[in-house]
Protein backbone atom coordinates (compact mmCIF):
# COMPACT_ATOMS: atom_id res chain seq x y z
CA UNK A 1 0.00 0.00 0.00
CA UNK A 2 0.77 3.58 -0.18
CA UNK A 3 0.28 5.54 2.53
CA UNK A 4 2.00 9.24 3.24
CA UNK A 5 -0.17 11.18 6.09
CA UNK A 6 0.03 15.24 6.61
CA UNK A 7 2.15 13.70 9.99
CA UNK A 8 5.56 13.08 7.27
CA UNK A 9 4.72 16.31 5.38
CA UNK A 10 4.89 18.24 9.05
CA UNK A 11 7.84 16.05 9.95
CA UNK A 12 9.94 17.25 7.08
CA UNK A 13 8.84 20.72 7.42
CA UNK A 14 9.63 20.08 10.92
CA UNK A 15 13.16 18.98 9.76
CA UNK A 16 13.75 21.53 7.37
CA UNK A 17 13.43 24.03 10.23
CA UNK A 18 15.82 22.41 12.53
CA UNK A 19 18.30 22.22 9.37
CA UNK A 20 17.90 25.55 8.40
CA UNK A 21 18.83 27.29 11.83
CA UNK A 22 22.06 25.18 11.30
CA UNK A 23 24.96 24.28 14.01
CA UNK A 24 23.03 26.70 16.33
CA UNK A 25 22.66 23.43 18.96
CA UNK A 26 20.05 21.92 20.32
CA UNK A 27 15.88 23.67 19.79
CA UNK A 28 13.46 23.79 21.81
CA UNK A 29 10.51 21.95 20.34
CA UNK A 30 8.17 25.07 21.01
CA UNK A 31 10.85 27.26 18.84
CA UNK A 32 9.65 24.90 16.23
CA UNK A 33 6.08 24.55 16.68
CA UNK A 34 5.69 28.15 16.68
CA UNK A 35 7.70 29.02 13.65
CA UNK A 36 6.14 26.53 11.94
CA UNK A 37 2.60 26.72 12.77
CA UNK A 38 2.28 23.10 14.08
CA UNK A 39 0.04 21.80 17.08
CA UNK A 40 2.86 21.42 19.86
CA UNK A 41 1.14 18.03 20.76
CA UNK A 42 1.39 16.70 16.98
CA UNK A 43 4.94 17.33 16.86
CA UNK A 44 6.26 15.60 20.17
CA UNK A 45 3.94 12.70 18.82
CA UNK A 46 6.42 12.65 15.46
CA UNK A 47 9.77 13.86 17.20
CA UNK A 48 9.51 10.49 19.14
CA UNK A 49 9.16 8.35 16.24
CA UNK A 50 11.97 10.82 14.53
CA UNK A 51 14.21 10.21 17.24
CA UNK A 52 13.44 6.21 17.65
CA UNK A 53 14.30 6.01 13.86
CA UNK A 54 17.45 7.81 14.57
CA UNK A 55 16.98 10.95 12.31
CA UNK A 56 16.83 13.47 15.24
CA UNK A 57 18.89 13.60 18.56
CA UNK A 58 17.30 15.24 21.95
CA UNK A 59 19.08 16.63 24.92
CA UNK A 60 17.43 17.48 27.87
CA UNK A 61 18.05 20.36 30.29
CA UNK A 62 18.08 24.10 30.18
CA UNK A 63 19.87 24.49 26.84
CA UNK A 64 18.21 21.59 25.64
CA UNK A 65 16.05 20.55 22.70
CA UNK A 66 16.20 18.56 19.32
CA UNK A 67 19.02 18.69 16.62
CA UNK A 68 19.30 16.26 13.59
CA UNK A 69 21.20 12.99 14.22
CA UNK A 70 22.64 13.33 10.83
CA UNK A 71 23.61 16.00 8.22
CA UNK A 72 20.60 17.44 6.42
CA UNK A 73 21.73 16.15 3.25
CA UNK A 74 21.92 12.60 4.09
CA UNK A 75 18.39 12.66 5.75
CA UNK A 76 15.99 11.56 2.62
CA UNK A 77 11.89 12.32 2.39
CA UNK A 78 11.84 8.43 2.52
CA UNK A 79 13.65 8.01 5.43
CA UNK A 80 10.79 10.63 7.33
CA UNK A 81 7.79 8.91 5.77
CA UNK A 82 9.09 5.32 6.71
CA UNK A 83 9.88 6.98 10.32
CA UNK A 84 6.75 8.44 10.37
CA UNK A 85 3.84 6.42 8.44
CA UNK A 86 5.88 2.96 7.38
CA UNK A 87 7.18 1.73 4.66
CA UNK A 88 5.86 2.54 0.87
CA UNK A 89 5.12 -0.47 -0.75
CA UNK A 90 4.82 -2.69 2.26
CA UNK A 91 2.03 -5.37 1.80
CA UNK A 92 1.70 -4.69 -1.59
CA UNK A 93 -1.11 -6.69 -3.55
CA UNK A 94 -0.49 -10.13 -4.71
CA UNK A 95 1.49 -10.59 -8.31
CA UNK A 96 -1.43 -9.95 -10.63
CA UNK A 97 -1.69 -7.38 -13.66
CA UNK A 98 -3.71 -5.14 -11.00
CA UNK A 99 -1.11 -5.76 -8.38
CA UNK A 100 1.74 -4.34 -10.93
CA UNK A 101 0.07 -1.14 -11.32
CA UNK A 102 0.53 -0.29 -7.75
CA UNK A 103 4.08 -2.19 -6.91
CA UNK A 104 5.44 0.16 -9.52
CA UNK A 105 3.56 3.06 -8.33
CA UNK A 106 4.73 2.40 -5.07
CA UNK A 107 8.57 2.00 -5.96
CA UNK A 108 7.92 5.34 -7.95
CA UNK A 109 6.96 7.54 -4.87
CA UNK A 110 9.49 5.82 -2.82
CA UNK A 111 12.18 6.32 -5.54
CA UNK A 112 10.78 10.62 -5.97
CA UNK A 113 10.99 10.54 -2.19
CA UNK A 114 14.56 9.34 -1.80
CA UNK A 115 15.37 11.72 -4.24
CA UNK A 116 15.04 14.42 -2.17
CA UNK A 117 16.86 15.16 1.27
CA UNK A 118 16.19 17.67 4.07
CA UNK A 119 18.69 19.77 2.79
CA UNK A 120 16.91 19.91 -0.72
CA UNK A 121 14.11 21.63 1.33
CA UNK A 122 15.76 23.98 3.04
CA UNK A 123 17.33 25.16 -0.14
CA UNK A 124 13.98 25.30 -1.75
CA UNK A 125 12.31 27.29 0.67
CA UNK A 126 15.36 29.78 0.63
CA UNK A 127 15.22 30.08 -3.10
CA UNK A 128 11.66 30.54 -2.56
CA UNK A 129 11.66 33.26 0.00
CA UNK A 130 14.98 34.87 -2.28
CA UNK A 131 12.19 36.05 -5.01
CA UNK A 132 12.40 39.45 -5.82
CA UNK A 133 9.03 41.45 -5.77
CA UNK A 134 8.09 43.83 -8.22
CA UNK A 135 5.59 46.56 -7.46
CA UNK A 136 4.12 48.77 -10.02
Amino acid sequence: MITVTDKSRIALTALAELAGRGDAGPVPIVDVAESRGIALHVLEQIFGGLRRAGILRSQRGVKGGYSLQRPAAEITAADIVAAVDGQIGVGALPESATGDVFAGAAIAARDALASVSVADVVERERRATDVPMFHI
